[in-house]
């Protein structure tokens, strides 16, 4: 008997659809056309694999209204995102490995009369499971990297966004790539227990939350797979008094307000100099105060919706929790009213962009993700101040600092954990350069050369050439 779950639009709470769960029986047969295309694909050359990822990363960009249309409808997220951001980088990725794919290769090493040289091999059949927040984008970040290297892969996009992996996975079809050499899976953690449980997966490659990453670790350990996690962050946003308060406060704004707040590396622990904290908080909320939040299909919103109405409360829970413990609720903290021309989204799950000042390090708001448009503003004195109390984390994801100093730029950067960060600017990652975390946040790369090493293997070959 098939099980089904619904898939609900965040916006509005109307059903878009019903997705059959993938059975076990069904991983099974999935698995046996994994292996047959695995077969071929690994055996085509690199420009061959090159070739089909650069004409499905062409496709894309024909398709990107309907895909964007899509993605919007199943995550909520502004329109003016998927167009200008999500989809496009998500053909980025493609074009970028599809150019990579000729090039992968291995080293000769001279050893007198006889030598050594070394192969960068596929895995074999690799698992991507992704997070709600940017559907295609992850499907295509995980699936091109590995498919440029030779391996294939199944891919399960998170239950709460199920619909848009299913279009990249009819999109590769279409460019020629041979059927099961990328294939979607659907379902929530009891599907994700199977592909990291599996043993003919042979890596698994997650972006999510830490309880999740540390449950794939430990059952990836049952035989042995290799594993990516990408798990989430609270990272430091730092800001110095020599910084213009204008630049600074945009800056702090894309940095916790993008995607409603819903991005792994937001910078959402703000240290403000004290020098500038007054005026930087004053030119904040003029700012926030103009930010428009309602129908995602608008392309002047600049805000959607959360993802669901549990994430909704959970954040709302948040903010309640930040009052509680002293802070200062500055802007936000509600849902927005509505007017009688908008009650179709009475039953979204908007949330008003929060910030709170007054914030102490020990506060949960300080210390635990969110994953809403929830800001919290510290400050502080010195250097050596802001660098310890920003590494307090058991997360290392990204860090920002802005500052017109560059030594102390370069300086405060290379003493913070972090394993993605910016000089002044912030969640900018083009597709040319590694993006993952350390500590908590997990290790393995996505985007890069890095990526490459994350879906190789690697084979050591020695020849004899004397007696």
């Amino acid at each position: 008997m098939h099980k089904n779950f619904s898939n609900h639009s965040p916006a509005t709470g109307n059903k878009i659809c019903e997705i059959e769960i993938t059975s076990s029986d069904a991983l099974q047969e999935i698995i046996i056309k994994a292996y047959s295309a695995y077969e071929i694909w690994s055996k085509m050359s690199g420009f061959e694999r090159g070739k089909i990822l650069t004409k499905a990363a062409r496709i894309i960009r024909e398709r990107c209204f309907e895909i964007a249309q899509l993605e919007v409808l199943d995550s909520g997220k502004p329109i003016s995102e998927a167009l200008e951001v999500d989809i496009p980088s998500s053909a980025d990725a493609l074009e970028y490995y599809g150019g990579l794919a000729p090039s992968i290769h291995g080293d000769h090493i001279q050893l007198g009369r006889s030598f050594a040289y070394t192969k960068r091999e596929p895995i074999g059949i690799c698992a991507g499971i992704g997070a709600w927040n940017y559907p295609f984008q992850i499907a295509a970040w995980k699936s091109a990297p590995a498919l440029a290297s030779g391996n294939v892969m199944i891919f399960k996009p998170s239950e709460l966004t199920p619909m848009t992996a299913v279009k990249l996975e009819q999109i590769y079809l279409d460019a020629g790539m041979p059927a099961g050499v990328f294939q979607v899976v659907q379902g929530g953690r009891e599907v994700g227990e199977m592909l990291s449980l599996h043993p003919e997966i042979r890596k698994i490659s997650l972006t999510g939350s830490i309880p999740t990453g540390k449950r794939i670790v430990e059952n990836s350990a049952k035989n042995l797979k290799q594993v990516s996690l990408e798990l989430g962050g609270k990272s430091p946003l730092i800001i110095f008094d020599d910084f213009d308060i204008e630049k600074a406060t945009s800056i702090a704004i894309l940095a916790n307000f993008y995607t409603q707040g819903e991005i792994c590396c937001n910078g959402t622990r703000v240290f403000v100099h004290k020098k500038i904290k007054e005026r930087f908080l004053e030119n904040l909320m003029q700012k926030v105060a103009k930010i428009k939040i309602g129908d995602p299909f608008d392309s002047t919103t600049q805000m959607g919706s959360l993802i669901s109405k549990q994430h909704l409360n959970r954040v709302l829970d948040y903010i309640e929790s930040g009052k509680a413990e002293g802070a200062t609720l500055l802007c936000g903290g509600t849902q927005p009213e509505w007017s009688p021309s908008q009650t179709k989204f009475a039953n979204g799950n908007f949330i008003l962009p929060t910030v709170f000042s007054n914030c102490q390090d020990e506060m949960r708001i300080v210390k635990e993700e969110i994953f809403g448009p929830v800001m919290s503003v510290l400050d502080f004195e010195s250097e050596e101040e802001v660098i310890r109390r920003a590494n307090s984390t058991e997360y290392g994801l990204a860090a920002g600092v802005l500052t017109n100093n560059i030594k102390r730029a370069h300086r405060v950067i290379d003493n913070i954990q972090a394993g993605m960060c910016w000089i002044n600017n912030y969640n900018l990652s083009p597709i040319e350069i590694p993006f993952g975390g350390v500590k908590g946040s997990g290790f393995g790369r996505e985007n890069g050369l890095a990526a490459i090493e994350c879906y190789t293997q690697l084979k050591t070959v020695y020849v004899e050439m004397g007696e």
